[in-house]
């Protein structure tokens, strides 16, 4: 356990972080919300009938008994707008610049209160298949380099609206944090042999001490080199680099130890807002990121990037993830 300053360099992208425990908190006080969660009345909800709010027609959809349990649908307001053919880089003075082009979707579950963890394990599920259905019918588009799979929980983590839902934007590039990712696994596998998140995964399960939860299929882990007060991630347990490959079989694994992160989040952090995304290979030249191992990043919103974080790059993390971890599982 730190109790001084250090400095920590991410075994994937080198890029340094100062753990700084003796500027923070206590963890003790880190729970955030002193009162519950204000909820948004259901009669102006825009997603109780999403078509009838003037969304489109379902991409995708998943019914039961009594009607839809859960659709895909085009974000009204999209980042990214699909085109006929695909984005060109051309010159703008000495910048380069390319059409918006990509798609940006809205997965929108049926119940107006149940964010993740407190969906059944089998909707859960039923969302990453979702997630997983879309991914491949997205990767059959020449123009689509990379899709971006992400959660917004809560107004400090971005959502505008409180009924659940997830984002899904496929982009004809590869964002930077994902090609410094995939960079760096693949400059490891290079020099190892070996897959880095895999080693990272056996370093922590031999120190037991950043565990936060597991089980047969997959593990949750408060990482050497957080950037944020109890950041965690999810990882598969095997070797998996595409996440739109993984079976059923690895997915129930997966979902379970997010809904469990993520109800440890809620408990111990007095319900924080919070970000979880998937980081996974690109669509495109697949045979050359066999290396990666695809995974889940959640980030609590317990603190704000402040100047030095800002001009500089390198994260200030108050709380040690020795610590994090044991306070998220007590």
């Amino acid at each position: 356990m730190t109790k001084k300053s250090e400095l920590r360099q991410d075994l994937v992208s080198k890029d340094w972080i100062v753990i700084a425990p003796g500027r923070g908190k206590r963890p003790s006080q880190y729970a955030v919300r002193k009162k519950k969660r204000i909820r948004a009345p259901i009669g102006t909800c825009p997603f109780e009938d999403p078509q009838k709010s003037g969304n489109k027609k379902p991409i995708l959809v998943r019914k039961n008994a009594h009607g839809w349990e859960l659709q895909i649908v085009e974000n009204k307001f999209p980042a990214l707008q699909h085109r006929k053919l695909c984005a060109a880089t051309s010159g703008h003075g000495p910048y380069l610049t390319m059409a918006g082009a990509g798609y940006h979707d809205l997965l929108i579950t049926r119940d107006h209160d149940a964010n993740f963890p407190r969906l059944s394990p089998r909707q859960a599920l039923q969302v990453f298949q979702a997630f997983r259905d879309r991914y491949l019918m997205l990767a059959g588009d020449e123009c689509v380099s990379y899709l971006s799979i992400f959660h917004n929980w809560g107004k400090d983590a971005g959502a505008s609206v409180y009924h659940p839902h997830y984002q899904l934007i496929a982009l004809p590039i590869i964002p930077p944090d994902i090609w410094h990712s995939l960079l760096g696994s693949l400059e490891y596998f290079a020099s190892k042999k070996r897959c880095v998140h895999c080693v990272m995964i056996d370093w922590e399960r031999k120190e037991k001490k950043r565990i936060v939860y597991e089980n047969e299929g997959a593990i949750v882990i408060a990482p050497f080199v957080s950037r944020g007060p109890f950041e965690v991630r999810v990882f598969p347990k095997k070797h998996l680099p595409y996440f739109e490959n993984t079976l059923d079989a690895d997915l129930v694994g997966v979902v379970d130890a997010l809904q469990a992160a993520l109800r440890l989040v809620e408990k111990r952090l007095g319900d924080p807002d919070y970000n979880f995304f998937i980081h996974t290979a690109p669509i495109k030249n697949k045979v050359d990121y066999e290396p990666y191992h695809w995974h889940i990043e959640i980030i609590p919103k317990v603190s704000v990037p402040a100047g030095f974080e800002l001009g500089t790059g390198i994260d200030i993390n108050v709380v040690d993830p020795d610590v994090a971890a044991g306070v998220l599982r007590a």
